[in-house]
């Protein structure tokens, strides 16, 4: 089957309402562009993300069911608990952003991940001006865990996460959603539905129901602080 989707403008940041997302495959959107500054968080503040291979050509889009996870909702097992009590691990954020993307790639291999040499220096872009941000989990100086993504106001778009240990993005996302939570973030949004986010409380939302929300605490400034240097000996 050939799809046609019109290009997204070289000089326009803007992209095609939501709602003119293809139902196949779900949620592209849009085509083509680049992945400046400018035009990312012009993405992410429309409900749109990035998502393409190596040979791909850029590709926007905003499928019909969100998962999303509200801070209170994370649902951390007796078993978490339990590991989370015994563990002697640092979380911080924002102290090792390019390592936290690079090895969110690295992990994947380069036949499945999305996070391209592209995609990497243009989220590190963001990072430097404040709108992207990472959670670390540190055994000892050895990084073995984290998060990345990007704030839109009182919203967060998590983008990937890695574990090279037992339990470690968990417990990234866990203490993230309590520290996103007091400095008054209401919305993670972790994209695509899978058994692991419901496992961990995330639940399905419409297109309709996302986007609403985002619109609502986009422009919400959040409590200032939210991403400190460092949280040492965290315990849940």
């Amino acid at each position: 089957m050939t799809l046609f989707l019109p290009p997204l403008a070289q000089n326009d940041v803007g992209f095609p309402p939501v709602n003119e997302a293809l139902s196949h495959p779900d949620g592209l959107l849009a085509i083509g562009g680049d992945l400046s500054p400018a035009r990312l968080m012009s993405a992410y503040r429309s409900g749109i993300f990035p998502w393409f291979g190596e040979d791909d050509p850029l590709l926007w889009w905003s499928p019909s069911e969100r998962a999303i996870l509200q801070p209170s909702d994370f649902h951390a097992s007796r078993s978490l608990r339990k590991a989370a009590k015994k563990s002697a691990h640092t979380i911080t954020f924002n102290r090792a952003f390019e390592t936290v993307i690079a090895t969110c790639a690295t992990i994947r291999g380069p036949e499945q991940t999305w996070i391209t040499d592209e995609m990497q220096a243009a989220y590190c872009q963001l990072h430097q001006q404040g709108d992207a941000h990472s959670v670390e989990v540190w055994d000892g100086a050895h990084l073995v865990g984290g998060l990345y993504g990007v704030s839109v106001g009182r919203v967060f778009c998590g983008e990937s996460m890695f574990s090279h240990t037992t339990n470690a993005s968990k417990f990234a996302l866990w203490q993230f959603s309590q520290f996103f939570a007091q400095r008054g973030g209401h919305y993670i949004d972790c994209q695509m539905m899978t058994p692991h986010l419901a496992s961990l409380g995330a639940k399905p939302w419409t297109r309709d129901a996302f986007i609403a929300a985002l619109h609502a605490h986009r422009d919400d400034p959040i409590i200032q602080g939210c991403q400190p240097q460092q949280i040492a000996d965290w315990r849940p």
